[in-house]
């Protein structure tokens, strides 16, 4: 039977107090919040272990692309400070994500690995120039199969590319960003996709951002959303009409 995908909300903001008062603000409304760069470069990783006593769970977006020793230490600390998701690139390669894998679980049980594959603000022409050849969804299938082997939990990926990810790994857990409700902007993304949309092809894990966080009133902003999730999951789950 088809599941409700979740919310992770980012917080995307420049301190620490910003993000704790966002995520106080949000909280009953999202399955957890995603910590990233911003956040990590700025106030620091500590951050991830205050939003986690917020008991949400983290989604700790750190894209790490590194030797594996280096990446394996790196989500160690993450882990510790209670990262429940952490994000690493599959470019990295299979000993990379395998140590990105090890590192995290040895601090926490439940932790997964999340690899990304072709970023959302990437196109195919600028794919094209960064690896010289292929689509973005082979690309993505590439990628996909790779983390699944490496004992990934899950990949990141458009919402374009959830068919390609759903029959290269069937098993992963499928995350996108770029989500924008329709009539708003796409900022920098490239690939973006309604949150209905998303729902409708298969994504587990929602990743929003500045349609909440920019928003005059983001509890409402957000509110519509998961309104349109929850609505599109029910037509999934009562079937097409007859």
């Amino acid at each position: 039977m088809t599941t409700t995908p979740g919310i992770l909300v980012a917080l995307d903001v420049p301190t620490a107090t910003e993000a704790l008062d966002l995520a106080r603000r949000l909280g009953d409304q999202v399955t957890g919040f995603k910590v990233g760069l911003e956040l990590l470069m700025g106030p620091g990783p500590g951050v991830v272990a205050a939003v986690r006593e917020l008991d949400r769970p983290v989604f700790v977006d750190a894209k790490l692309h590194d030797i594996p020793v280096t990446v394996e230490r790196a989500a160690r600390r993450l882990g510790r400070l209670g990262a429940r998701w952490l994000t690493v690139h599959a470019l990295g390669g299979d000993d990379m994500v395998r140590a990105a894998v090890e590192g995290l679980r040895s601090e926490h049980a439940d932790g997964g690995v999340i690899a990304v594959t072709v970023l959302t603000s990437l196109d195919e022409a600028m794919l094209a120039r960064v690896i010289g050849s292929g689509s973005v969804g082979r690309q993505v299938a590439r990628l996909a199969s790779l983390a699944a082997a490496a004992g990934a939990e899950g990949v990141v990926c458009s919402v374009a590319e959830l068919g390609v990810v759903a029959q290269a790994a069937p098993r992963l857990v499928r995350v996108t960003p770029g989500i924008r409700p329709a009539g708003t902007e796409n900022d920098d993304q490239a690939r973006v996709a309604t949150p209905a949309e998303a729902v409708r092809r298969g994504s587990d894990l929602l990743v929003v951002g500045r349609p909440v966080t920019h928003a005059a009133d983001p509890q409402a902003a957000l509110a519509e959303i998961v309104a349109q999730v929850r609505r599109a999951a029910d037509t999934l789950h009562d079937g097409p009409e007859e």
